[in-house]
């Protein structure tokens, strides 16, 4: 056996640890953000995904790389939802109600808050996660809307602040208390959706840019 199969051998579990313990604090982090906004203590989140402050450290330099990767982890989570419901699901309508169920599922209103902390908005991974979140969404609503069970005034903004707004704790409750109220009133909202349309919607819908303006 030559040296570097050897060397492979050793490294292998190594770096399968590695990768391991990344996943982890990465998910314990989402878990954390979500209960309790993004200062929650690092050492928090080390203990709850099972390693040592040091592996931590290891694997995020400090707070700021943290948040960015979970951010973009989870942005990534929720575009991949919105493919797959695209992909799956034959009926339009059904496919963007899918697709929004899942991305509350994602807890999109509580992990919102990652973006205003310091995260890179310019950052090219970050603006080419964006541009395919808003693209396959976009796709979403224009097969809905040309099946006619979309009604025509809805835009993108329309859709997304009102995943971000009714994934949000309520003020002064657990987190958890979302899990009662959440599907629920996603559901309204999706019934409001349909056509015909009963009233007639005032203002105009946000758009990414918006959001970006406002948290420049």
């Amino acid at each position: 056996m030559g040296a570097s199969a050897t060397a492979d051998r050793k490294t292998g579990p190594v770096r399968t640890d590695a990768t391991r313990n990344r996943e982890r604090i990465i998910a314990a982090a989402r878990e954390a953000f979500v209960e309790h906004g993004p200062n929650v203590p690092l050492d928090a989140i080390a203990h709850r995904a099972g390693v040592g402050n040091a592996t931590l450290y290891r694997h995020f330099s400090d707070r700021h790389e943290l948040v960015h990767v979970v951010a973009s982890y989870s942005m990534a989570r929720i575009t991949e939802q919105a493919e797959a419901a695209l992909a799956e699901e034959p009926d339009p309508f059904q496919a963007l109600r899918r697709f929004v169920h899942r991305a509350a599922d994602e807890r999109v209103g509580a992990l919102s808050s990652l973006l205003h902390e310091g995260f890179d908005k310019n950052d090219p991974h970050v603006v080419d996660a964006r541009e395919r979140l808003e693209a396959t969404v976009t796709r979403l609503m224009d097969n809905a809307r040309r099946s006619g069970q979309l009604r025509p005034d809805i835009a993108l903004g329309d859709l997304m602040v009102a995943i971000t707004q009714l994934t949000r704790p309520v003020a002064g409750t657990a987190c958890s208390q979302v899990e009662r109220f959440m599907h629920r009133h996603l559901q309204l909202f999706l019934d409001g959706l349909h056509t015909p349309a009963r009233s007639e919607l005032c203002g105009t819908a946000v758009t990414f840019e918006d959001f970006e303006a406002d948290t420049a």
